[in-house]
């Protein structure tokens, strides 16, 4: 059941999320107790806000249903990958294909102009009808960086059912925030005290 997200519903950002936007990006899906789930790209408008708020787009970008869609399938492969390298498992093709196409979808150098005036100049294209290729590009790129680096060995999973994001682990932290943290600790004791004695 997808809910609209308020502050109470949306934990504060993953340990790594600061670093790797592609870790903020795959973590926009949130899996809530009680089997509530909160979109943070569930409709344009939402998308849009996501987007400005990361500097990934201007706020009058107006994001379109077809773009939020074309997000959330790229953070759905780019989970798939997070999983597959948290779990040891080779990558599924269509998840990498997905990244690469993402890569590719914008020019990583400025090109060169030429003012009549002023002569030849550099400057990086970005029409808007390209903001979506960019972000794309942005975050693929990022999810490349983190999958690559030395980060990539603190990658892991949050130990907290439901929760289903992803954090670079400090020492033995296994937690994305201090709810899940106390919720995993709460379960543990309960098991303690239900356990029939031996």
């Amino acid at each position: 059941m997808s809910e609209t997200p308020t502050a109470e519903s949306v934990p504060p950002p993953a340990p790594g999320a600061e670093e790797y936007l592609a870790l903020d990006f795959a973590n926009s899906a949130i899996a809530l107790p009680g089997g509530h789930f909160t979109d943070l790209l569930g409709t344009p408008e939402a998308t849009t806000r996501w987007l400005t708020e990361r500097g990934l787009a201007p706020a009058d970008a107006g994001v379109q249903e077809m773009c939020a869609a074309q997000l959330r399938s790229l953070r759905e492969h780019l989970r798939s990958l997070l999983a597959a390298r948290v779990a040891g498992l080779p990558a599924l093709p269509a998840a990498l294909s997905a990244v690469n196409d993402a890569l590719s979808k914008a020019p990583t150098a400025a090109l060169l102009y030429w003012d009549e005036k002023n002569g030849p100049y550099r400057a990086a294209p970005c029409p808007t009808n390209e903001i979506l290729d960019r972000a794309l590009a942005a975050l693929a790129a990022n999810a490349a960086d983190l999958l690559t680096g030395p980060d990539a060995d603190r990658l892991t999973a949050c130990g907290s059912t439901p929760c289903n994001r992803y954090l670079l682990r400090h020492g033995r932290r296994h937690w994305c925030s201090t709810r899940c943290g106390d919720r995993a600790r709460a379960a543990r004791a309960y098991a303690r005290r239900t356990r029939p004695e031996a």
